[in-house]
């Protein structure tokens, strides 16, 4: 599911917006910021502040994520079922995959959600529709933020 570029995306732009689906049925949107990628179908994120969003999972599975490249203006969008791994039953694999990335965030996690992606897709800015490269973005999109 995820191609090489999604994975850079994803590895370089670690923030996605989770989004689930609250009781009443209602969106609900929540920035994580430890994802991790554990394979071409499949991501993970640790719980470090998320009970809305956990007990979003236990009511309904379903769940999308989005990463953005603000300065290139491209995203992926991957859409998947969640599961949580309670920290104690992570397996040696899961553990290790937020080590390097997350070592000191590690203690404070005390669960993981792992997502079964069944689609995943770039998405780019209308920009590149008009004949704007990556390069003209990414220089235009730095040259606005470093002004603020």
């Amino acid at each position: 599911m995820l191609t090489g570029e999604m994975k850079t995306l994803i590895g370089e732009h670690t923030a996605g917006m989770v989004a689930t689906i609250n009781e009443d049925g209602t969106p609900s949107v929540s920035p994580k910021a430890t994802f991790v990628i554990i394979d071409e179908e499949t991501i993970a994120f640790g719980n470090l502040r998320s009970p809305g969003t956990l007990a979003n999972i236990r009511r309904n599975a379903a769940i999308e994520v989005c990463f953005i490249d603000v300065l290139a203006r491209k995203a992926v969008r991957v859409t998947g079922t969640a599961s949580i791994i309670s920290k104690s039953k992570a397996s040696s694999a899961m553990l290790a995959a937020f080590e390097a990335p997350w070592g000191e965030y590690l203690p404070l996690m005390s669960a993981f959600v792992s997502i079964a992606i069944s689609d995943a897709e770039m998405i780019l800015s209308p920009a590149y529709d008009i004949g704007h490269t990556e390069e003209d973005l990414r220089a235009a999109n730095l040259a606005r933020l470093n002004a603020l």
